[in-house]
């Protein structure tokens, strides 16, 4: 029992150290070795793991991603329309598109030498937030709130609409773009609704 409570807590403590190192110091420059020295594991121990660089960091891209989910359905009990899911999604999207690992995980994606299938496993994660968009159109709809409309042309036109948006957090300060996402929210809930 103790050898198994164990491996779970040194499988913990390595991917809390390889975050904050690849959140300070970017994909390339964190090496395994980084890793070992920063949470005192071997790095024999680090690839029984986890079997590389890449699948740790692909790993801990994940559990970001579902950390967002968890907290967007936390605050989703609190709206009680579509309309007001929808706003919610843009404001959430907004403050937490920025996460310490998005520019390690930018770098890992356009280096020539991953493999595709980390790269796969990257780009696969906008599933998440796309749906999450989905089904608050599709709620809208079934409730009436929102014109039937193509649910999935509907869903890639918000998703790539406030993905564009938040380029804009790499350069301005986030509450300054409030105004703006809720204002393609308007624009595209003037164009839904019922």
């Amino acid at each position: 029992m103790g050898r198994r409570y164990d491996s779970e807590k040194s499988r913990k403590d390595i991917m809390e150290h390889a975050f904050s190192l690849f959140s300070q110091h970017g994909y390339a420059q964190t090496s395994v070795g980084d890793i070992s020295k920063a949470s005192g594991y071997s790095k024999g121990h680090i690839y029984y793991h986890f079997i590389n660089k890449e699948k740790l960091f692909v790993l801990l891209a994940q559990n970001t991603m579902k950390e967002w989910h968890k907290k967007w359905l936390q605050k989703e009990r609190n709206y009680q329309s579509a309309k007001e899911k929808l706003f919610g999604i843009a404001e959430h999207v907004l403050y937490n598109y920025q996460t310490p690992l998005l520019k390690a995980g930018q770098e890992l994606a356009s280096n020539p030498h991953s493999t595709p299938e980390s790269i796969k496993q990257l780009y696969e994660l906008a599933i998440v937030p796309m749906s999450v968009y989905k089904k608050i159109l599709q709620e809208g709809m079934d409730q009436g709130e929102f014109k039937k409309e193509d649910i999935e042309e509907l869903t890639t036109l918000l998703g790539t609409w406030l993905g564009g948006l938040c380029q804009l957090t790499n350069t301005q300060e986030l509450s300054t773009l409030e105004p703006l996402f809720k204002k393609a929210i308007t624009i595209f809930y003037e164009s839904i609704k019922k």
